[in-house]
């Protein structure tokens, strides 16, 4: 006896709609009315005649029956889209924050294009998990406190140096030359990493200080923002402000210190054997060793941080 034809637009409407949790989410992911979904997943439990979903007052939530056939479902979708990827490739996608994109991809990514005019790269902007066949990303740039996805290439590009930055102005006019001077200062912090200050403190050695930040920022691009226009000092890698010092729109009066992070590349697994891929990424991780080469002389150690630093107190 031969199968029934497969209802894909229901089945698809079904998944996303116990991945979400609501029809309401499920029909704007899929671009359709909430009645679309609800009638699909009628059908459905109308076809295999057992009910799929319990119709909570604000919620869905699976069957028993509609739970193992969301995660064959959810398994036989990314099958497909990795098949098409595969068959199909696209543009390349590329994840990162919108202070990495900002403050070092954006400026350096026209040698890139110079090298490969035929590579078309597009910016996903987003700093926390990626789900690759989803969001079809082909590569992610993340801090080392994220975890990757199971499957995914993982290459270490570079430890974080960290330290305070600020504008000229400000370091000459608060004298700052040793940590204890911090306390004089305007601290400034950002929600995306709350632990900065406190991480750096205890990588010099001086957890004793009392350093209260006194504004915080939603965005880390903005943290430096406001730093650079004077407004207090702020803790930041150095890959994030090596332009902005260079340029002499910020200055790190002291100095930087290796931090407890790293930054990794992601690669999708469905597409690691994309030459377009393997280009993007050599050149991502020749870019970011460069920089860590280049900086080395602005990288200063733990002793020179606590302040022992005669020649600057002169």
């Amino acid at each position: 006896m031969p199968l029934p034809r497969l209802p894909l637009n229901a089945l698809r409407a079904f998944e996303t709609t116990v991945r979400l949790g609501s029809m309401s989410a499920a029909a704007a992911e899929l671009g359709v009315t909430h009645g679309a979904v609800s009638r699909h997943i009628r059908e459905l439990e109308a076809q295999f005649g057992l009910p799929l979903l319990l119709r909570l007052p604000k919620s869905v939530a699976p069957t028993p029956a509609g739970s193992q056939l969301a995660v064959n479902l959810a398994q036989a979708f990314e099958l497909m889209h990795q098949g098409v990827a595969r068959l199909a490739p696209g543009p390349l996608t590329l994840s990162c924050s919108a202070t990495i994109a900002m403050n070092w991809l954006i400026p350096r990514l026209r040698t890139f294009k110079r090298d490969n005019p035929t590579i078309e790269v597009r910016l996903n902007i987003n700093y926390g998990v990626v789900d690759f066949v989803r969001e079809e990303v082909s590569l992610a740039i993340r801090l080392s406190t994220y975890r990757a996805p199971e499957d995914v290439i993982v290459r270490p590009l570079l430890r974080e140096d960290v330290g305070p930055i600020c504008h000229p102005d400000y370091a000459d006019r608060l004298e700052l030359h040793e940590p204890a001077d911090l306390t004089r200062a305007r601290i400034l912090g950002t929600a995306t990493r709350t632990d900065a200050w406190s991480e750096w403190l205890a990588v010099i050695g001086r957890s004793d200080l009392n350093l209260r930040v006194h504004e915080t920022y939603e965005h880390h691009y903005l943290l430096i923002q406001a730093a650079s226009y004077g407004l207090g000092i702020a803790m930041a890698p150095r890959i994030l402000v090596a332009d902005q010092i260079e340029r002499g729109h910020l200055v790190a009066p002291l100095g930087f210190v290796p931090g407890p992070h790293e930054l990794h590349l992601w690669i999708a697994p469905h597409v690691r054997s994309r030459e377009d891929v393997r280009r993007l990424s050599r050149w991502i991780q020749d870019e970011m060793a460069r920089h860590a080469t280049a900086g080395t002389g602005a990288t200063v150690d733990t002793a020179v941080a606590q302040g022992v630093r005669t020649a600057s107190k002169a």
